[in-house]
C-alpha cells in the first residue's frame, strides 16, 4: 500500500484547479511544460541552499502532474504521447531535484557520520546517486512489466496494473519526504530516506514479481 493509492481521491479535490487551467486555454502537455520548469526551478534554490523555497516549488510540480491528466480527461484529449512525456517529465523533475541538493555541497551522510575532507565528498556524491537510481528503478519496474507482460487497459487514464499498490515507497512518497525535509531544514535527511526507501521499494516490487510472472 502506498499513497498513490490516495491518487483518484487527491485528483477529485484538484479538479477546480483543473477547471482554471482549463479556462486559461492550456494544453495537457503545456501544463507538464509547466512542471518541468518548476522542477528545475526546484533544482535551482535547492543548489543555491534556498531549500524552502526549493520545496514550494516541488510541491508546486507535483500538483500540475496531478491536473495534466485530468485536464486531459475532461478535454477528451488523452494521447499516447501526452502518458509517455508524463513519465519522462516525473523522472526529469525526481533526478534534477536530487542533483541540486548534491550540487548545492551540503553534508548528507557525512552530516551524521565523521569522515575525513577527502571521502566526504564522494560518500555523499554516492548517496545522491543512489537516491536517484532507487527513484528511477522503482517506477520504470513498471513500464518495463507493461512492455514485457503486456499490460495496456487503462482505468481513470491510469495503467490498470499489478504493481499499482505495490511498493511502500513511490513517486509520492519520495516529493513528501523532499519537500518536508526542504522546509524542515532536513533536506540531508530526506536524501538518506529517500536513498533507503526507493531501493527497497523496488526490490519490494521485484519480489512481487518474481512470485506471480515465474
Amino acid at each position: 500500500m502506498n499513497i498513490t493509492a490516495l491518487r483518484p481521491r487527491l485528483v477529485a479535490k484538484l479538479k477546480p484547479l483543473a477547471d482554471v487551467f482549463i479556462r486559461l486555454g492550456l494544453t495537457p502537455n503545456q501544463i507538464s511544460l509547466l512542471s518541468l520548469i518548476l522542477g528545475f526551478a526546484c533544482a535551482y534554490f535547492f543548489f543555491q541552499r534556498e531549500f524552502g523555497i526549493g520545496s514550494l516549488m516541488l510541491l508546486l510540480s507535483g500538483i500540475l502532474d496531478l491536473i495534466d491528466g485530468t485536464v486531459a480527461r475532461q478535454q477528451d484529449t488523452e494521447s499516447d504521447f501526452g502518458a509517455v512525456i508524463d513519465w519522462i517529465v516525473d523522472k526529469y523533475v525526481d533526478a534534477i531535484a536530487l542533483i541540486g541538493i548534491g550540487l548545492s555541497g551540503i553534508p548528507i551522510v557525512s552530516a551524521i557520520v565523521a569522515l575525513t575532507p577527502d571521502t566526504a565528498p564522494i560518500v555523499d556524491f554516492a548517496c545522491i546517486t543512489i537516491a536517484i537510481v532507487g527513484s528511477m528503478m522503482n517506477t520504470f519496474i513498471k513500464p518495463v512489466v507493461y512492455a514485457e507482460v503486456g499490460y495496456h487497459e487503462r482505468k481513470n487514464g491510469k495503467i490498470n496494473d499489478p504493481l499499482e499498490g505495490i511498493g511502500f515507497f513511490g513517486r509520492p512518497e519520495t516529493l513528501i519526504v523532499l519537500i518536508l525535509g526542504g522546509l524542515s531544514g532536513y533536506i540531508w535527511l530526506s536524501v538518506l530516506i529517500v536513498a533507503v526507501c526507493t531501493n527497497l521499494s523496488a526490490m519490494q516490487r521485484i519480489a512481487y514479481l518474481y512470485r506471480r510472472l515465474s
